[in-house]
């Protein structure tokens, strides 16, 4: 790998960041349960980490605005245009894999 000073590799990791947000956003399709079987973490869980990371820098964030970031509306909204009920399949695949979530 080649040096990469400190600032272009913020700016690359901010780039792909903005990426995935983005990408996520456009597939509403894609929903979170689905996320958290397959990869451990979902639009939440992103968000989550958004707002824990604005704070270790002292920059208050209520979880509200981290998930509007990440879901690019209101988390209700997206819920009420975008969320399915998990199928009873999605549950078990998401106990099994998330025990104690």
């Amino acid at each position: 790998m080649q040096d990469i000073d400190a600032a272009t590799q913020i700016e690359l990791e901010a780039a792909a960041f903005r990426r995935l947000r983005d990408h996520l956003q456009t597939r509403t399709d894609v929903q979170n349960i689905d996320m958290m079987n397959l990869a451990g973490f979902c639009r939440n869980c992103l968000s989550r980490w958004y707002r824990e990371s604005a704070e270790e820098r002292g920059i208050p964030l209520a979880d509200p605005d981290a998930r509007e970031i990440v879901y690019g509306m209101p988390y209700k909204d997206w819920q009420a245009k975008f969320q399915k009920e998990a199928t009873a399949e999605q549950k078990a695949a998401f106990a099994k894999a998330n025990p104690g979530h």
